[in-house]
Formats: structure tokens, sequence, C-alpha cells
């Protein structure tokens, strides 16, 4: 591997540089106001991958964003990796929180970062770890390093369901298959402490609304007498959970898989200090489900969390009005056996039936997927442990991560293979949230670490 890591050392500027570019282009898949700029992040991955050396790239349109595929097969009697990624990324709002503009890439250097990290919208999830692989890939194809058939397969809507990847892998079955999917959409506990993720919630994520009144009425003339539909939405979501915090609709845990004594307590060895959790955070406490611990509640056990509400007059000043109608996005996170559907419309029915006779209830499913679980046995995730190995110098600690990644159960029920999540970004990282950052160590470090799971996969899958 000494070629490859000289390469990459040789390169590390230039790879910088051209993900730089992709990061000033606002591809954000929620917006159709941002649909070229989207359409126009498609092109430049699927140029990267032809200046890489991939053989076929192809670029396909769907209902919504398009997905670029691409393929590099060496021999076919060797072991096929399918790496997996995506080029959208998250709204950027709100915008006046953000520190230095989201789509102008800046390295600032930061307490967790002491090397310098990159901040813009997409530099952790999923732009620097997609392209980490695309680079890796450049410095095997460069050097004749590559062990393995190698394809990608790197989509516009991850942020918004993926809703036209299951049609688009149910077509294209044939093409995609592979040994194993490779991801880098997680992180790691630290950057001394590296860990693979082998376990994913799922998610229901829906949106309700609430109306009461025709049109919004004075709240001097009719208050204290007509139902305030943001009043009632609140008590209706406080009524969700009870003193626990345990989710009251019922059924919702029917289903839910009972973790062993034994895997909770190696799951709680990984370091872990509560206060400096709480530090980080800015709160002076956790409020979780009674009966586990933070590590616990954030990966084996379903969430219901309110990610928005809104209703009545938001702009600047005051206006006194009873609002005609409130709403509210929900996100439920699932564990193991729960299923995306049914969670959605036990949520509906129960949500339904807790509304007061003076308000009309609306409940509007967005998208889901479900939870999926990696062994840690097999050839796939042996591979990138000992990968991890080389780089780290030290054992990764498997973990199981409080996101959902839907597609990981698509590719197990389409493509009838595992998926590998080796994801080289920290939890710190602020994904989602403004002032959104990727360690230039991280980023490195993942360019370095694939090859290596190339190397022991193709050795492992040839014993």
């Amino acid at each position: 591997m000494q070629s490859v890591n000289q390469y990459i050392a040789e390169n590390k500027e230039r790879f910088l540089t051209e993900l730089f570019q992709m990061l000033k282009m606002p591809s954000v898949s929620a917006d159709p106001t941002y649909k070229k700029e989207v359409a126009a992040t498609a092109d430049y991955v699927l140029e990267s991958l032809k200046r890489a050396g991939c053989a076929k790239v192809k670029l396909y349109p769907t209902k919504g964003h398009p997905i670029i595929y691409g393929e590099h097969i060496i021999d076919s009697s060797l072991p096929t990796v399918l790496v997996y990624g995506h080029y959208d990324v998250q709204p950027a709002d709100p915008l006046e929180l953000w520190e230095s503009p989201p789509f102008e890439p800046v390295i600032k250097k930061t307490a967790i970062h002491p090397d310098g990290a990159i901040f813009a919208r997409g530099s952790c999830d999923d732009k620097g770890q997609m392209f980490m692989h695309v680079k890796a890939f450049e410095a095997m194809i460069s050097t004749n390093q590559l062990p393995c058939n190698v394809k990608f397969m790197i989509e516009g809507e991850e942020e918004i369901g993926s809703a036209n990847l299951g049609a688009f892998c149910v077509e294209h079955k044939e093409m995609l298959t592979c040994d194993v999917v490779l991801i880098s959409d997680t992180s790691v506990i630290a950057n001394d402490v590296p860990s693979i993720t082998v376990g994913l919630r799922g998610l229901s994520y829906v949106e309700v609304e609430i109306t009461g009144p025709n049109k919004d009425l004075h709240s001097g003339v009719y208050g204290g007498a007509v139902g305030n539909p943001v009043n009632i939405l609140c008590d209706m979501i406080a009524s969700l959970k009870d003193g626990d915090k345990h989710i009251t609709i019922p059924g919702f845990y029917d289903d839910v898989v009972v973790v062993s004594e034994d895997e909770r307590a190696a799951m709680n060895k990984a370091p872990f200090v509560r206060e400096d959790y709480m530090k980080a955070l800015g709160v002076n406490d956790t409020q979780g489900e009674k009966g586990y611990t933070i590590l616990e509640q954030t990966s084996i056990r379903p969430t219901l969390e309110v990610n928005v509400m809104w209703g009545g007059y938001i702009g600047e000043g005051a206006k006194t009005v009873l609002p005609s109608k409130a709403f509210a996005k929900i996100s439920m996170r699932l564990v193991p056996n729960q299923k995306s559907d049914v969670i959605t419309k036990l949520f509906k029915a129960y949500f339904e039936s807790i509304a007061p006779p003076s308000v009309k209830v609306k409940v509007r499913p967005h998208h889901g997927g479900e939870a999926a679980v990696t062994p840690s046995d097999t050839p796939e995730y042996k591979a990138a442990a000992l990968a991890m190995k080389d780089t780290y110098g030290k054992d990764p600690i498997p973990v199981r991560g409080g996101g959902s990644i839907p597609i990981v159960a698509l590719f197990e029920k389409v493509l009838k293979v595992k998926t590998v999540l080796m994801g080289f970004g920290l939890d710190s990282d602020d994904i989602h949230s403004p002032n959104e950052h990727y360690g230039l160590f991280n980023f490195y470090k993942g360019i370095e670490t694939i090859p290596y799971f190339y190397k022991h996969y193709a050795g492992l899958k040839s014993k």
C-alpha cells in the first residue's frame, strides 16, 4: 500500500480543492429553488468519477434528482464492492446562525479539530465522506493497486427519503449486483477511538395539521371561548409521552427487539462522559426514557421528536390573533422489527383519537425507512475492522448509530447483501445544523483507510 499512500500524500491539496468546488454547490434536494444546482452537482460527481479512472459512468434521470452510476470491473471472478453515497444536502437554514456562509467552505481550527476542519453545508454529510471514496479509488487506480471490482451509486435524494432509489434498484438489480455495499455516512466515537456502525434506526416522518376556526381571529374578541389550534397542538404533542418519557401511542413498542443485558453492557463500555456531553450541548440536564443510559436512548430505543412547529403570525412585531391552523413535523426513530408503515398508521390513528371536537386533524406521512443491523462476524465487517486497525493503530469498537439510512434495509431486501457502515465523521460535526464541519484529519484518514478495506476484503473473500 506504500504507493497508494504516497499518491494520496502527493495529491492532498488537489483533493481538498476539488471537494471545495463541490461544497460551493448548494445541492439542497428539499427545495425546488435549487433544482439547477442539484443537477450541476450531479454532473460534477459524474465528471469526478471519470477523472478518477472509472471505466463506465452514467447519469440516470429519475422522477426527482439524478442518480450517478459508475463501475470498474477488473475481473468477474473477484468480489465486487458497491459504494453508496449522496450528493444532496440539508437546507442551510437558519442562515443567521452560521459563522461563515454555508456554501463558501473555509477551514477553521477547533478544540476537537486542532489541524483544521472544513466548515460548509455537506462537508460531513455526505459530500466530504462520499468524495473520500472517489479519491481513494483514484489512488488505487493510479497506482494499479485496485484488488476488487468497484461500483458507485451516488444519489441526490437521501435527505428527502430517497423516494426514487428503491425503484431504481429494482429496475437495475442486475447492474447493481455486488457482494457488499460500502457507505461512509456515519461517525467514529472520536479521532483516537475508531468505531464501526453495526446498527441504524429506522424512521417514520409525518406532518400534522390542526384546524380550528375557519379564519384567524382577534385574540381579544374570541380568545378564551374558541379553541386555539396552537395551544391544542401543544397539548396533543405533550400527551405523546408520559413522565418517564415513554411514548404513549398504543402498540408503539409491540415489535421492539429487547436487547440482551450482555449487549447493553458491552455497548456502555464505549468512552462516554455525561458531563462532557451536556457541556458540549450547552444543557444542564438530559431527558430520555427512564431505565436506559444515554448511549442506549440514542441507539437501541425508539424515539418521538418534534422537529418544527408553526402557526399564526410569525413575522416581525406583534399580531394578536388566534390562528386558524397549527402545524408540526414529527420524526420517530425506530429500532429493529418496528415497521415504518405500521408505526405511521399507529401514530395517525392515535393522534386523531386524542384531538378535541373543537378542531380537525390531518396527518400526512412524508417518508420512512426500516432499521438495520450488520453482523460483526462477517468478512465484510472484519475487512473494515482490519482496515481501521491499519490506519488508526487500534481495533475499532462496534456501535449502534442513532440516525437513519433507510436505504441500508432496502439494499438488503433488493440486492440481498449486507452493508458496511465505515464512517469517519464525528457526532460533534453539526450535520443538519448551522456550522456543519468535517475535520481535515477525518477526510484524509478516510481516503487512507478505504484502500485497506479493499485489500483485506479481497484477501478474506479469496480464502
